[in-house]
This record gives C-alpha cells, sequence and structure tokens, in this order.
C-alpha cells in the first residue's frame, strides 16, 4: 500500500509592516475638514500645473517636429547612414524625450509631496 501524500503546508512572506509610519500633520486631511479640503487642493494644483509644464514642453519640443518638416520641405530627403532623417528623429529621439520628461516629472512630482508633507507638518505642530 502507498503512503498518503504529504500534508500541504502554506507558504507566506514575512510579516507585513507599514515601512512608512503615519505622518502626524494628516489629522486635518484625514478629517475631511475644510482646512484639509484645502491643504488637498493646494497639493492637486501644484501637481496639476507641474502636469501642464510637462506637456506644454513635450508638445513644443515633439509637435514641432511635423512643423519643421512641413516649413523645411527639403528636411524630408535628408538621409543620414541610409537612413531618414525624420525616422531617426522620431525612432531615436522621441521615445528617450518622452522617458527624459517623465523621469523628470516623477521627481518633481514627489518632490511636490514631500513639501507638501513638510509643511503640514509644520503647520499641524
Amino acid at each position: 500500500m502507498s503512503e498518503p501524500p504529504p500534508e500541504r503546508v502554506r507558504v507566506t512572506g514575512p510579516a507585513r509592516r507599514r515601512t512608512h509610519p503615519r505622518r502626524a500633520g494628516t489629522g486635518e486631511i484625514d478629517a475631511g475638514t475644510r482646512v484639509g479640503a484645502i491643504y488637498m487642493g493646494s497639493l492637486l494644483r501644484e501637481q496639476g500645473w507641474l502636469a501642464v509644464r510637462i506637456l506644454t514642453l513635450l508638445a513644443v519640443t515633439v509637435g514641432s517636429l511635423p512643423l519643421a518638416f512641413h516649413l523645411f520641405p527639403a528636411l524630408a530627403g535628408v538621409r543620414l547612414v541610409g537612413i531618414p532623417l525624420s525616422w531617426l528623429l522620431i525612432g531615436f529621439l522621441v521615445y528617450p524625450w518622452l522617458v527624459v520628461l517623465g523621469w523628470r516629472y516623477v521627481g518633481a512630482a514627489e518632490a511636490n509631496e514631500r513639501d507638501f508633507a513638510a509643511l503640514v507638518e509644520e503647520i499641524e505642530r
């Protein structure tokens, strides 16, 4: 007779704990008071303006490529290493530029949040 299959064992990771302790200065925001709404409104406004600035920079830089090729038709015939200039610009410059803009946006958004948290803590002390 064969042995019964071994008993199943549930494997889990270590107990999860909060990595960041709750900030003391968020009472007004958590309570949903008018002051908390003003705090959150200021953060959202700043994050919105950051997004507008980044998108404007994107529109001016990447959006100007079709305009440049329209205004200067001779650019359409330019080839580097046998590849049309338009393909090189779109394929090899635009995508890294998008990564740079995204990296800049995330860094600035995180800095805004850190500044906001410091301000709220300072005000509520």
